[in-house]
């Protein structure tokens, strides 16, 4: 491989790291996203179109399902009540059919 180039997927995290870099400054408010488009080189829209997109991931990764705390006792009872009425089904059926 010659000297600079880079295979897809290096691209691809490099370029995600500059994403992040750039979204992070703006959150940061490290200068207006005019000052940001001119130091990066990135069209304001596309600057303020990759803020938005991190703030969602981070929302999102407070609101997803493994952060939330489980009631185990009360998921543990409801799995019960229906293992019970499904072995009550099975044995009603399996008499039936033994008729």
């Amino acid at each position: 491989m010659a000297k600079g180039a880079y295979r897809h997927d290096e691209e691809e995290t490099v370029f995600s790291g500059f994403k992040a870099r750039v979204a992070l400054a703006a959150i940061r408010g490290d200068g207006t996203i005019a000052e940001l488009s001119s130091r990066y080189g990135i069209h304001p829209n596309m600057i303020s179109k990759w803020k938005r997109q991190a703030m969602d991931g981070v929302k999102a990764s407070f609101v997803s399902g493994r952060l939330r705390p489980v009631d185990q006792d009360a998921e543990i009872k409801t799995l019960r009540a229906k293992v019970g009425e499904l072995v009550v089904e099975r044995d009603f059926l399996s008499r039936a059919f033994d008729r």
